[in-house]
């Protein structure tokens, strides 16, 4: 009986969540698990011509292209290391409701580890870098600082335009729009 009262009196336990923690330099940061699609070695990757320097390219994978960004050379201008830790690792990539999901290749270094918290635990730091909106709020452990990376704010609108184009919409939908 005494195990009952003592379960209906203990604090409810966090929801917990699993992230996949990667460095940039020798910074630390987090992709949400559910985010992620897979974690692959490096691939050799076709260049796209006049894209910006931190787009790595594109490579077939089942039957779709799929574009793949350095996130060291987005967020600090300076590419991925060669390491054997370095990864491309999938994400599933939708900024809104309106667009279907679509995988997006992420470069990102020492992608080995993970992290099981509570996604409360990562607060905001007070800086609202406008140029960097997928850099979300940090969390801190025994090692330092983790900063969450938001995978649907990766991408700005002409990026976006330049990497995952709409695909063409059927003529018939067009004629019902007024």
């Amino acid at each position: 009986m005494s195990e009952i009262i003592a379960k209906r009196n203990a604090a409810p336990l966090a929801k917990q969540a699993l992230f996949l923690l990667f460095r940039i330099g020798s910074e630390r940061y987090a992709l949400r698990a559910t985010e992620v699609a897979e974690v692959l070695p490096r691939l050799p990757l076709k260049p796209i011509a006049r894209a910006p320097q931190w787009v790595a390219g594109v490579f077939a994978y089942r039957g779709v292209v799929v574009p793949v960004i350095d996130l060291s050379a987005l967020t600090f201008g300076e590419p991925a290391q060669a390491r054997t830790s370095t990864r491309l690792v999938l994400v599933n990539y939708q900024p809104d409701d309106a667009r279907p999901v679509q995988w997006l290749g992420l470069i990102l270094e020492q992608a080995t580890d993970t992290l099981r918290c509570n996604p409360q635990d990562f607060q905001p730091y007070g800086l609202d870098n406008r140029q960097t909106p997928y850099l979300g709020p940090v969390r801190e452990d025994a090692r330092g600082l983790v900063q969450w990376v938001r995978v649907n704010d990766l991408l700005d609108d002409a990026v976006r335009a330049l990497l995952l184009p709409q695909p063409p919409r059927d003529p018939a939908q067009l004629e019902e729009q007024p």
